[in-house]
Order: structure tokens, then sequence, then C-alpha cells
């Protein structure tokens, strides 16, 4: 209940605290300021008003303090889809390197490197793997490039894949891409490289995805020579599942797939959503693989190149690369950039080292990336060829039944169902929330809104300008009428050399109250003895009606 104004309260001005609390529309402040005295009743008002402000105030904080913790929750969710795209598919032989294409030029440069031998065992080498020794007066090229060895004594594709089929149409070695990893010289099926379509299926289940056969060509495999870190023991592919816009880490996260079994592998795809500092700690800027020791020209370098989405795989890759670059000077062969490929003995003396120091270390410092899509897989195998298939095989691949129980084996990847998850980090208290709780509590403990600031606001700058403000403004104008005053003081003394009177308003000034005025005596006259003056009687009364200065 707001107080009558009455004529004193009219004459009040705007900043008086009265005349604020009489209007202001927070509850209590007219029981605390209105007109009367102090009372018990006031100061009952002025305690439950202070404690009200205080609680809300507290609140305030504590919701401050909530919200500036940047919780988020994570949200996981299925959602349907009637087509997905089809996921890469890298495959790698376990062995790096056919026996059949080596040359005692490889053995010179990058037998020790990569199969750990002496020179003086290179003979014995070409022997136990069938190939002739090197000829009398051989001379090493002057220069040895591993990309090539690679390239050149990998296993083919063409002579691996013996079946092929993408949703019961046939496919082959013109649907891989070569790619080149930590294990050598491998192949991704619906790359995507070079702007090709990416495959889509509609449909789950066996049959609507990626059947192949492979042969692993056992007869190719490299003896093992010496126990080294590089000496592969097992037999077989590695196939790792992955999106296209990630590189394969094949070493790391490849699936192992054994010859003489028929692997199922049953994959779901999974979005995955991640939110940015301070809430979380993805990240989507990628990393330049090129190691630059001194900063470039901005003015003479070209324009870059746009960078590939940013990918947890493929900052780990460049991070690998720029330690490798400025430990060695150098990229192996599967990393990306424009460094110069290590040499057999950079591969051997700096780059393996560094890697393998790099890794126990976990020396790279990769945020997940802010969207990404991965693939879960859930595997299951069977024998192959069974006995009433194995002599129909042997026909078929035109391969004994022996070779094809230790060389050949089958893999089918496919979609359960064509739908997917999402997994989605999503802030926990959002800026919307933190305002509806400020207000919740605003009008729960106060009774005021935002208008109510809004008044609170205006009473402010009423106090300012007349506090303030009037301060200034009125000793200006004392100042001004103080030196007016002066000015009219010194003109007077200059014109009458009258005492200056100072009147006021509606003053009467009359010829009584003037001093003595002296009177010259005529020139002829003889000089009298005193100087005569005209008294009050003899002078006419003359009033003047005083003005203000």
């Amino acid at each position: 209940m707001k107080p009558t104004s009455g004529p004193e309260e009219a004459r009040r001005p705007a900043s008086d605290i009265r005349v604020f609390a009489s209007n202001c529309s927070m509850h209590g402040l007219g029981h605390v300021f209105g007109p009367g005295s102090l009372s018990l009743r006031r100061g009952m008002w002025a305690a439950a008003v202070v404690l009200s402000v205080a609680t809300f105030l507290y609140q305030v904080a504590e919701r401050v303090r909530y919200y500036r913790e940047f919780h988020h929750q994570t949200a996981l969710d299925e959602r349907e889809s009637h087509r997905l795209i089809f996921p890469a598919v890298t495959l790698c032989n376990i062995n790096p390197l056919r026996r059949s294409r080596l040359t005692p030029n490889d053995l010179h440069w990058a037998g020790s490197a990569l199969l750990g031998l002496d020179p003086a065992e290179h003979a014995a080498f070409l022997r136990a793997v069938g190939r002739p020794p090197a000829p009398s007066g051989f001379m090493p090229s002057p220069t040895f490039d591993m990309a090539q060895l690679y390239a050149r004594a990998g296993h083919s594709l063409d002579d691996m894949l013996l079946d092929c089929r993408f949703r019961g149409q046939p496919c082959g070695p013109e649907n891989f891409t070569t790619i080149f990893t930590r294990m050598g010289k491998c192949y991704t099926f619906n790359s995507g490289a070079d702007g090709a379509e990416l495959l889509t299926t509609t449909r789950g289940g066996m049959g609507n995805g990626l059947d192949i056969m492979l042969d692993v060509q056992q007869e190719e495999y490299l003896p093992v020579w010496r126990d080294n870190e590089e000496t592969p023991f097992e037999v077989g592919i590695r196939v790792q599942i992955h999106s296209q816009e990630e590189p394969p880490i094949i070493d790391q996260l490849g699936l192992g797939v054994s010859p003489g079994y028929q692997t199922f592998v049953s994959c779901q795809q999974q979005q995955l959503s991640f939110l940015p500092p301070p809430w979380g700690d993805c990240s989507s800027a990628s990393l330049n693989p090129n190691y630059e020791p001194e900063p470039s020209d901005p003015l003479g370098s070209p324009s870059p190149s746009p960078s590939p989405p940013y990918t947890l795989m493929g900052c780990r890759l460049a991070c690998e690369t720029r330690y490798v670059a400025r430990k060695c000077g150098c990229r192996m062969v599967y990393m990306p950039g424009d460094v110069p490929v290590c040499s057999p003995q950079q591969y051997k003396n700096c780059a393996h080292p560094a890697i393998d120091a790099m890794l126990r270390k976990d020396s790279c410092a990769c945020p997940n990336p802010c969207a990404s899509t991965r693939y879960a897989k859930e595997l299951s195998m069977v024998r192959i060829p069974s006995r009433a298939a194995a002599r129909f095989l042997a026909r078929k691949l035109n391969r004994s039944e022996a070779y094809i129980a230790e060389n050949v084996l089958a893999l089918d990847i496919f979609f359960e169902a064509v739908n997917y998850e999402t997994v989605e980090q999503k802030k926990a208290y959002e800026m919307s929330e933190l305002l509806g709780d400020i207000g919740g509590q605003m009008g729960l403990f106060i009774g005021a809104s935002l208008l109510t600031i809004l008044e609170i606001l205006d009473y402010l700058c009423e106090v300012f300008r007349d506090k303030v403000l009037g301060y200034f403004w009125n000793r200006q104008h004392s100042q001004r009428h103080s030196s007016t005053n002066l000015l009219q003081e010194g003109l007077g003394s200059h014109r009458t050399q009258v005492p200056h009177l100072s009147l006021g308003p509606s003053t009467l000034l009359c010829s009584e109250d003037l001093p003595p005025l002296p009177v010259p005596s005529p020139r002829l006259s003889p000089p009298p003895t005193a100087p005569a003056t005209l008294s009050h009687s003899s002078r006419p009364a003359v009033c003047v009606l005083g003005a203000p200065p």
C-alpha cells in the first residue's frame, strides 16, 4: 500500500528516497522509508527487507558460481535413416615386403634398417628367399628411395583380391585406393579420394555390404632372420573401418583377420558431438604436418592449401610427422607433408627410435574433435573352406586345398541396421536458465522484476543529477553572481565617487539617507572658513526604487 502524496510530498525532488520508496515496485521499501517517525514496525520492515535482499544476493552468487563451472551432460540417442554412407575400409597385409621383389640393391640399402641384416648375411638371406645372389662386381645405386621400395615390393591387390562384391554387385581393384601406412602398402575401399562418389547402403545385414575374398600369399612372406620390433610373427591381414575424413592408423587400431576363416564384422555408425572449451575440450583446428623451424615470409609465401577436417587420428599423425621432421629432418613414407622421405639409415638410426620413444611418452596432446563419426563393431568367424567345399574352391581358384586352407580368407562387412547412434554433449546449465533462476529468486525474495532494476537505475540518475550536478551548477552560479557585483561596484566608484550602496529588490532609497555632499563656492565670493554643506532639511527629498544588481 503506497502512502498518499500530500502537498509536502509533491514539493520533494525526485531524488528524495521517500519519493522513490513510495513509487518503487519493489516490495517493502514503502514501509521502511514512508512518512512518520521511527517505530518498531518500521524497524521490523527494514530487517525483513535487508534479510530478503541478502538471501537473494546469496542465491544469485550461487547460481552464477554454478554457471561458471561450465558443467555438461551427455545425451545418447538412436535415430533411424533410410540411407547410410558406407565406411572406408583399409586393408594391409601383415607382411610389408614380398620376397620375390627384393634385389641385392634393396638389401644393400635397406637390409640393415628393415630386416636387421649385416652386410655379410646378404648372400645367405637371398638364398633363403630363393633369389639369386649379387653378381660379381655389383655396384649399388647412388641413391635409394624408400617410397619406391614399398610401392614396388609391397603386396599387390591384383594378386591378393580373389573376389569382391558390394551389395551383391561385382567390384574390383579399381574400387580401392593405394595408401601407405606404417605397415607398408595398403588399400582403402570407398575412400572418396579425388572426388569419387561415396557408396551408400539402404539395408542392413549380410549381403548388403562389402564381401571380399583375399589371398594373403604366405609364400611371399619374408623369413624371420632376426628378432626385432619390425618382425611380424603372424599371418593374415589387418583391417580398419573408419570414416572417410580420418586417416587409418592400422598398426594400432586394425583388426586381425586370419586365413582359413570367414570373418563377419557387424557395424553400427555412431556420430559424436563434443563441446568446445570451457564446457569441454574438443577442437576443430587442423595441425599442419610440415615442420617450419623459422616463420615463413607471409608476403612471399603462397597461400596455404585448405586444411582437411580435424580428426583425432589426423592430429596424432601430424604430431608424429612434426616430431620426426624436427628430430631427423625427414619423414617416414606414410607421413604427410612436404619434408623429404628418410633414407634407410635415417629410418634405422633416427625415425624408428623417435617414433617409439614418442609413443611410449605419449607426447602428442590431441583433443577430441568437436564432431566425428566412428563405428562400433561386433566380430564373429567360421572356418573356411568346409570339407564339402574345399574341392570346389580348389578348382575355382586354381589352387590346392592345402594352399586355400593356409592362405585364403573371407571378410564380410555390413551394417547391423540402417540406423545410427548419436552421442552428444550438451551444456548442463544455459544462460537462459541462469537468467530464469535469477528472475525467480528476485520475485520470491524481494518481489522485483527487470523493470524494478530500471526504476533503481532511474532513481540513481536522479540522485546524480540533483546532488552532484546540482552542486557544481550552484557553485558556478554563485561565482558568476559575485563577479557581477564586483564589476558594478567598480563602475559606480569611478562615475560618482559615491560609496556603493547595495540595493536589494523593492528597496526605497531617499535623499535623506545619502551622506552630505560638498557644495563648491562661487569664484568671486570670499573663501569660506569651512566648506558649506547642504543640510538634510535644505535638500529636496528624492526617492529611488532600488532594483536587483
